[in-house]
């Protein structure tokens, strides 16, 4: 049940300028598609997780008009290829409000590609629903901003509580930790996080640094790193530096007690079965739960239905990671238009915490 999710999930229907000049209503526009526009990393490092959030929010869409679409509606999707680059995306969201006249946008995936599209939502004033975001509304403070991620009310320090509390439970318990990262948004909130566990935990930090988010050579870094003798390493990065950092990791001989903790792409089958291996004792964030099938069987439902597409289109088989949770973004905001009839929802009162329903996340 969407009354699961965090309370900043739920209050979306108190949301205003839900849409750009819209009503919903009335018999000449319903026979209008009512249209989503956003940026999806197709190409460049994140393009795994992007055509995998993609396939489904597609598959919400068809499962939408299927129903009729939404207030008589059927959904169009206008979306633009972001290439991973942040560059790209004020360009992309500017296009999509003035040449394509959408009537809502959705982010597409990742910190990194959602905090530049950030200052035209303000500037418009328009509700911002946004697909595993860590702590960028921490920069600004929108109230307009909406995240679908479980990392917690406080992302940043949520995103690694896991793995401190892992490290901290080792005996005897660790002294020293080296933080690493690349230098963009994603690690960035990541290591921020990390470093206020190790300071209530009382760990003394030995490494903190950056690197280029365009390396190629990985072990200089993991040298450097065993040079300060950490006992834990916490590593914030994006596919490619992750699987770049396990190699070299394996590759020097890395001694170390602890290793991981904001690794992104081991996640994906792909990358793990890349990797193999050269995974073993690499402890980082993982979100899939088997035993949530029997509770929430449409999550089997929906993970059938990506399943099948996926194989058709080379994406991540498995699809435990993102997808429901790009599925569920998408619910988020078709519940709310329902709920709302269409208008602005800051104009409906009492309805704070009524989305609801099942979903593939819970």
């Amino acid at each position: 049940m969407l009354a699961n999710f965090p309370t900043t999930l739920r209050r979306v229907l108190r949301l205003s300028a839900l849409f750009i000049g819209l009503a919903l209503t009335g018999t000449a526009l319903a026979q209008q598609p009512l249209k989503i526009g956003f940026g999806m990393s197709l190409t460049g490092p994140l393009a795994g997780n992007g055509k995998a959030a993609l396939i489904a929010m597609e598959l919400w869409r068809d499962d939408v008009n299927a129903k009729g679409g939404i207030l008589g509606r059927k959904v169009e999707f206008v979306y633009y290829d972001d290439q991973t680059s942040p560059a790209t995306v004020p360009g992309i969201y500017t296009k999509l409000l003035d040449v394509d006249k959408v009537d809502l946008v959705v982010s597409g995936y990742g910190t990194n590609v959602i905090a530049p599209a950030m200052p035209i939502m303000m500037q418009r004033n328009l509700t911002f629903m946004t697909l595993f975001g860590l702590n960028v509304n921490s920069k600004f403070n929108y109230d307009r901003y909406f995240q679908i991620m479980p990392a917690g009310p406080n992302p940043a320090i949520g995103w690694s509580q896991g793995f401190f509390d892992a490290a901290m439970g080792m005996n005897p318990k660790p002294k020293t930790i080296a933080l690493v990262g690349a230098d963009a948004e994603y690690p960035a909130m990541a290591l921020e996080g990390a470093r206020e566990h190790a300071k209530k935990t009382g760990l003394k930090i030995v490494y903190d640094k950056t690197y280029p988010p365009n390396t190629v050579d990985y072990s200089p870094i993991v040298r450097a790193i065993q040079a300060t003798n950490p006992e834990v390493v916490f590593v914030a990065s994006y596919p490619p530096d992750s699987a770049g950092m396990v190699r070299a990791a394996n590759e020097v001989g890395l001694r170390t007690r602890m290793f991981g903790g904001g690794l992104v792409g081991p996640q994906f089958a792909a990358l793990k079965t890349q990797l193999g291996p050269l995974l073993n004792g690499v402890v980082n964030y993982e979100f899939y739960a088997p035993d949530l099938g029997g509770k929430f069987p449409f999550l089997e439902q929906f993970l059938a239905k990506y399943q099948a597409r996926a194989a058709k289109e080379g994406v991540d088989p498995l699809g435990f990671y993102l997808p429901p949770y790009a599925y569920a973004m998408m619910q988020v905001l078709e519940q709310a238009i329902t709920a709302t009839k269409g208008d602005s929802v800051d104009e409906v009162p009492g309805r704070s915490g009524a989305v609801h329903g099942p979903n593939p996340c819970g």
